[in-house]
């Protein structure tokens, strides 16, 4: 912020307006840099950058709390040859650093705890923290290659919030509240922001926000920082180390092409940032969108039956969407908008918790079932609500869900099995196709010992289904006057109106048993299409199915 006076060729300034006079009182308060507002002095944009020093860490130390005042490490892999992901401050302090292998690390402090993290877990944490900063601002980026890192814009908040340091302040408490402990940095780049609060956990272990009043203190801070604080490349860092560049003051001092060739195009760019010769831009990951479903009914309903009947579709697209988002759903609430006659519509809220996070609907339905039947409502409800609060999935999870198919083959199986068991091996048979000339021999029946998906053929024309009787049946003897007044299967049915045939089917003189058939299509008054046939050898007429 430049400030009204700070120097002697500077032209006179406006008036202030009343807004502004109480900004630079705050200023020189020392309560913080005020907010930017939309005016014509002054840099328009802040940034800011919030720091959870080794998150996946701050995780593992939450589940082992007897390991505080110990140095202590994540590791990619349970095993001397790990690499070392995040160190504590007492780690640091027998100069354990990211990107060793765990067997070094304990050569160097032997007292170290360390252990993993699973991905999954780490996704939670992130996911915690950055729903808590968007109370703040809605432009929030998560790091995702530094877990714990976030950067927001700091810009247009000046009507919610005095000043920045109350803003930081804020921040930095509602994540202690959560459990999280965390450096805040507010300044006019997102680069300085972010080195700043990178380096201010280990150099100011009370002071957790600092905001800078101007460029140059920015500039000045930022030069100051270890390089091993920022997100450069272990080996890069090294390197560096072994020629006397450990900070950004002696890594500027460097040629940035130089640079680029001996080390890669990112550490050029990182140069370019620490000299201010670019910005780098905040990503900001949208929010997302609530996990809810609303189902208006057409008449109230009170009916527990039913009403689980109206959520069972809503609770199923609701966790094919957590699929989608690699999440699971840990609590299910459903609101119901209860209709008074003569009254305001009261609601009636009810939630159900799974042991663990799941994707499973049958554990969900069930869970629904219980609530909705020990529910007494006074009314019958208008509208129905669902909403799913989840976290992040396991790949079990997923998996399981992607790949089981809502049909269980396994239960199947299982069922198929008890009817062999009660009516004998035969009475569970499918129907296998071979070649043959006439219809009912077209097909035998064979055993069903295992339950399978259909694997459906996608067709231009649906084909017509016919169905074949077990035993072709004789048929009362041809009318003189056909088709009028030919009844196939009784008045129900109608006489038959048109006749269609014949289809000559000879087989069977290769064994000795010729069979010759006149197949027709017979189509009666009440729409209804039969197949019948003349059996030339037996002179007879015989229906062989229905066609549909």
């Amino acid at each position: 912020m430049v400030r009204r006076g700070s120097g002697s060729n500077s032209p006179p300034s406006p008036p202030a307006r009343r807004g502004e006079e109480r900004d630079d009182e705050n200023a020189r308060r020392g309560s913080g840099s005020p907010l930017p507002r939309e005016r014509a002095r002054g840099p328009a944009r802040r940034a800011a950058c919030v720091d959870v020093p080794a998150l996946p860490l701050q995780l593992l130390l939450r589940a082992h709390p007897d390991w505080a005042g110990h140095p202590a490490a994540v590791v990619a892999e349970d095993r001397p040859q790990g690499l070392v992901l995040h160190v504590n401050e007492e780690a640091r302090r027998f100069r354990v650093l990211p990107g060793m292998r765990f067997a070094a690390a304990l050569s160097l402090a032997s007292d170290l705890r360390a252990g993993t993290v699973p991905a999954d877990e780490v996704a939670r944490g992130v996911a915690e923290v950055a729903a808590r900063l968007r109370r703040f601002t809605p432009s929030v980026e998560p790091r995702r290659d530094e877990p714990g890192v976030f950067l927001l814009d700091a810009s247009g908040l000046g009507r919610l919030f005095p000043d920045l340091r109350a803003w930081a302040e804020g921040i930095r408490a509602d994540l202690d509240v959560a459990g999280f402990r965390a450096w805040v940095a507010a300044g006019f780049t997102t680069f300085g922001a972010y080195a700043t609060a990178r380096a201010m956990s280990a150099a100011s272990p009370s002071r957790r926000v600092f905001v800078f009043a101007a460029e140059d203190e920015e500039r000045a801070a930022l030069r100051r920082v270890p390089l091993s604080r920022l997100g450069i490349d272990p080996e890069v860092r090294d390197v560096l180390a072994k020629l006397g560049v450990r900070r950004v003051a002696d890594f500027l001092s460097l040629p940035a092409d130089g640079l680029g060739a001996r080390f890669g195009e990112d550490v050029r760019r990182l140069h370019r940032l620490a000299a201010g010769e670019t910005e780098a831009p905040i990503l900001p990951e949208p929010a997302e969108e609530p996990l809810r479903e609303t189902a208006l009914l057409d008449y109230a309903e009170s009916d527990a039956a039913r009403l689980l009947f109206l959520v069972k579709p809503m609770t199923d697209r609701l966790l094919a969407r957590l699929a989608e988002r690699r999440e699971a759903l840990a609590a299910l609430e459903v609101r119901l908008r209860l209709d008074r006659a003569g009254g305001a519509p009261e609601d009636r809220r009810e939630e159900v918790r799974p042991a663990a996070p799941t994707l499973d609907p049958v554990q969900i339905l069930d869970l629904l079932r219980l609530r909705l039947e020990s529910v007494r409502l006074g009314a019958g409800a208008v509208e129905v609500e669902v909403a799913a609060r989840a976290v992040a999935a396991t790949p079990e999870q997923l998996r399981l869900f992607a790949e089981t198919p809502r049909r269980d083959l396994a239960a199947a199986d299982r069922a198929l099995a008890r009817l062999r068991a009660e009516f004998g091996e035969d009475a569970v048979v499918r129907a296998r196709l071979r070649d043959a000339h006439l219809p009912e021999a077209s097909f035998l029946w064979e055993r069903l010992e295992h339950a399978a998906l259909p694997r459906p053929r996608t067709v231009a024309e649906p084909t017509l289904v016919r169905r074949l009787l077990a035993r072709p049946e004789a048929l009362p003897p041809r009318p003189r006057h056909e088709p009028d007044g030919w009844l196939l299967r009784g008045f129900e049915y109608g006489p038959v109106v048109k006749f269609t045939g014949p289809f000559v089917v000879s087989g069977g003189w290769w064994a000795g048993e010729e069979v010759r058939r006149e197949v027709h299509f017979a189509e009666t008054g009440r729409g209804h299409l039969f197949w019948v046939f003349y059996d030339v050898r037996r002179r007879r007429w015989y229906l062989g199915g229905e066609v549909e």
